[in-house]
């Protein structure tokens, strides 16, 4: 309950309030219809908030754990060599890719064309332009 609330209950009300005055301990003066338990009135939805906060709580456990298994299922998808692959493995990887290379020979470009089954007729593609 809040402040408003709490005011509009039988005693909840401020020092001063409904004419009586306050007394040494902050407290309007005890009447016989006054709410003796009017002070604890914030009290009466405690276990409804703390119920709330729990299930917050949780429900931020229950994230941070299931964001912590995605990063972890994402490493084991990414290669990692270092991690996933043993020495031989890696040196193995070293000998085929110093194995690969490179060639710029012009008369392998003219028996690729020749053995080419593109149509050389065929308008040039153009991105982005409709035919």
């Amino acid at each position: 309950m809040s402040g408003p609330e709490v005011a509009k209950t039988p005693g909840g009300g401020g020092p001063g309030k409904e004419g009586k005055e306050p007394v040494a301990n902050g407290h309007t003066g005890e009447s016989s219809d006054a709410n003796p338990f009017a002070e604890y009135m914030w009290m009466e939805n405690e276990e409804e908030y703390n119920r709330q906060v729990e299930e917050e709580l949780l429900e931020q456990e229950f994230l941070e754990r299931c964001f912590q298994e995605m990063l972890e299922e994402e490493d084991q998808d990414w290669f990692i060599p270092s991690r996933d692959l043993n020495n031989q493995g890696v040196a193995q990887l070293q000998q085929q890719l110093n194995g690969l290379s490179v060639s710029d020979h012009h008369s392998n470009l003219e028996e690729v064309a020749r053995k080419s089954i593109l149509n050389p007729e065929a308008k040039e593609f153009v991105p982005g332009k409709k035919y």
